[in-house]
């Protein structure tokens, strides 16, 4: 094993996972400690109710690689992600379950091209059948289309450098769309082919009501890569055409009810209602500008922090 500063930490939120991980960490031991780079294993338990915390606890002694981060409440991936990136000290992390369904020989696979200067970002493509392969496939076609970014498979393990977590939006969930805000960002990606093996022990965390749920995200994220630059771009546009149609109604109501002597009562509410979103909307682009200029700053203190042009 490798001595030194840490140069890979393995992030794996773990939630009522304690009969897989002694195999985990097993497995990361044998499969690590040859690989030509140092690294670390840090565990979240994510408000687990079975024995995981006394499980890890026993693997602290045995496993000196190891590190534990605790929620006393689930609180999910994005945040157990986040949590165990602020007490990681590699410059390279690796997502990696906790339910054995990936192995962590495959870990030095996804890490070679970011060491070799490669790429940034580096993302596994599942191999073999899996559950809920349908909706993997909806959900990596609509974000082929919408974002346009060309790997096969964006919702999997994946390895990736520490200032790709910088540009992140702190969301509940929004983890799954860190390959297309990192290649937003500019960083460079590809993928490798990564086996996928039934699950061992313990019951998956997925239904199908977050399903919904991840359409809607999936849209959110669209909307902020697309507009969250230049939210004017969106709302004055849409304010200009409402108000447009109101205008033009507006004539049209003024021209009934003086050469013709019509007067539509329908037809002022909606001029009324026309005008009035117009304007509103054209403030929503302008409040959305001075919020896209406050997050511009930060973003640009985070290169600078990170040390990337």
């Amino acid at each position: 094993m490798i001595t030194g500063p840490v140069q890979v930490s393995v992030l794996i939120p773990a939630k009522d996972e304690a009969d897989n991980l002694p195999e985990l960490l097993r497995l990361c031991e044998a499969a690590l400690g040859p690989a030509p780079f140092s690294f670390e294993v840090v565990v979240v338990d994510d408000g687990s109710r079975d024995h995981t915390a006394q499980v890890l606890e026993q693997l602290k002694a045995r496993h000196p690689f190891l590190r534990v981060v605790t929620h006393r409440r689930q609180r999910g991936i994005a945040d157990a992600l986040r949590s165990a990136g602020e007490v990681a000290d590699g410059d390279i992390f690796v997502f990696y379950p906790a339910d054995l369904q990936y192995l962590p020989e495959d870990i030095p696979g996804l890490v070679a091209p970011i060491l070799a200067g490669e790429a940034d970002i580096v993302t596994g493509t599942k191999q073999g059948r899996y559950e809920r392969a349908f909706v993997s496939r909806i959900y990596n076609g609509l974000s082929r289309m919408l974002f346009g970014v060309q790997v096969t498979d964006l919702n999997s393990v994946k390895a990736y450098r520490r200032e790709v977590t910088m540009g992140q939006p702190m969301r509940p969930d929004w983890h799954r769309f860190m390959v297309v805000i990192a290649v937003a960002d500019g960083f460079r990606l590809t993928s490798r082919p990564v086996p996928l093996y039934a699950r061992r022990a313990g019951d998956s965390k997925f239904n199908w009501r977050r399903i919904p749920v991840g359409v809607f995200d999936l849209l959110s994220v669209w909307f902020l890569l697309r507009f969250g630059r230049k939210p004017m771009l969106f709302f004055g546009v849409a304010g200009a055409v409402v108000f447009l149609v109101g205008f033009l109604a507006g004539v049209v109501a003024l021209v009934l009810r003086f050469r013709y002597g019509i007067g539509l009562r329908p037809l002022l509410n909606l001029v009324e209602t026309m005008v009035i979103s117009g304007i509103a909307l054209f403030g929503f682009g302008f409040l959305g500008e001075m919020l896209a200029g406050f997050r511009e700053e930060t973003r640009e203190l985070f290169r600078r922090s990170s040390g990337r042009d």
